[in-house]
């Protein structure tokens, strides 16, 4: 099953994080379907962008969001 999920990435004691389409079966560093935004926690503000067109897209097809997605989702859906 696919899954929209975050992918750590940045340095030790510095997180960024991608939006990533991915199999649900595997780790979240595995190969990614399709990358559909970033999330920079650490900003000031926080800065996310996402293709909420995209993510919607694969909502339809049957993907799941994580949590953490969701609420990025909303955030940006509520923003747009």
């Amino acid at each position: 099953m696919l899954r929209l999920r975050l992918r750590r990435m940045g340095n030790r004691n510095r997180p960024y994080y991608r939006v990533v389409v991915s199999d649900s079966r595997k780790v979240p560093t595995a190969n990614a379907v399709e990358e559909l935004g970033h999330y920079d926690p650490q900003g000031d503000p926080e800065a996310a962008t996402l293709d909420v067109a995209r993510a919607e897209h694969w909502i339809a097809q049957g993907a799941q969001a994580s949590p953490a997605v969701a609420k990025l989702l909303n955030h940006q859906r509520k923003s747009a």
